[in-house]
Order: C-alpha cells, then structure tokens, then sequence
C-alpha cells in the first residue's frame, strides 16, 4: 500500500513539474509607439512670474530640456531625454532660487516631478511601457509651473495674517 501511495504521489509531481510556466503580464514597449499628440500641453507662465525666471539659468535649461519631451519618437530618445532631464534637475535642485520662490510649495513640487522622471526612467530599465508615467510627469511639471503663477500672483501678506 505503501509503495502504491508513493507511486502516485511521484506521478502527480511529474505531471505537475511538467506544465506550462505562467506568463507575466508586461506591456512590452516598441520602438515607436509614442503618441506625442497625446501629451497634455505646458501650462503658461504668466509674466510678473516671467520676469524673476528669465534670469534663472538652471530654470530656463531644465525647461529646455523638458520641451524635448515633445519631440520623443522611439525608447532611445526618451532614454537621453530622461538622462538629461535628470543631470537638469539635480542642478536645478542645488541652484540658488529666486526670493520669491523659495518656498516649500515649489521645493515639494519639484521633488514630485523629480520622483516622476525616476519612474519613467525605471520602465525605461524593466521595459515597461512608460506612456503613463510620462502623462504623470508632465502633469507634475505644469503643477510646478502653475505654482510659480500662484505665487508671483498672490497679493496676500502673510505678515498681516499672523500679527493681528
């Protein structure tokens, strides 16, 4: 009885070893599938916000190199897209900020743009279809943008608010 057992117990291991692996469920990325009709476009920077930018230099290549996400056709341009994009950033990180803009409002900003970029650049490296993380980027860069609107806007005195 007992050699019985073992044999059928031996058999159903084989047969089980035996099947087929299971697939991981990857959106494997092609050469040139990326759409950039689709991508939202940059929101504006109105022109009080203008004016302390334009002499910001580490701002301005930052956003350079951002536009060339614009002009992407296959995985090897948005690879030396996403490379720039992060040398940009860094150096836009340790830059010394306009007066006004030295708030955590846009610190935290860029760090959520910052965190967006690394994304892309992970699908990048497991191929992994990046076209939403790119649409999440870009929202997080005219967050970025509309912050410093917001800012150059407000006509509030935060000074008045905490001393009366």
């Amino acid at each position: 009885m007992k050699k019985l057992f073992f044999s059928g117990v031996l058999i159903v291991l084989f047969f089980s070893c035996n099947q087929e692996k299971k697939k991981a469920i990857v959106e494997v990325i092609n050469e040139t599938d990326f759409d950039t009709k689709k991508f939202p476009p940059k929101v504006s920077i109105n022109s009080r916000a203008n004016e302390l930018i334009q002499s910001w230099t580490e701002f301005n290549a930052f956003e350079t190199s951002f536009d060339a996400i614009y002009r992407i056709t296959n995985t090897a341009d948005l690879s030396m897209v996403t490379e720039d994009l992060i040398e940009k950033q860094k150096l836009l990180e340790a830059s010394e900020f306009p007066d006004l803009f030295k708030k955590p409002q846009i610190r935290s900003r860029q760090k959520v743009v910052k965190t967006f970029i690394l994304k892309i650049k992970g699908d990048l490296e497991y191929r992994i279809n990046p076209q939403e993380s790119i649409m999440e980027m870009i929202t997080a860069y005219n967050a970025f943008r509309n912050q410093f609107n917001v800012l150059a806007n407000n006509t509030l005195d935060s000074q008045l608010i905490l001393y009366e």
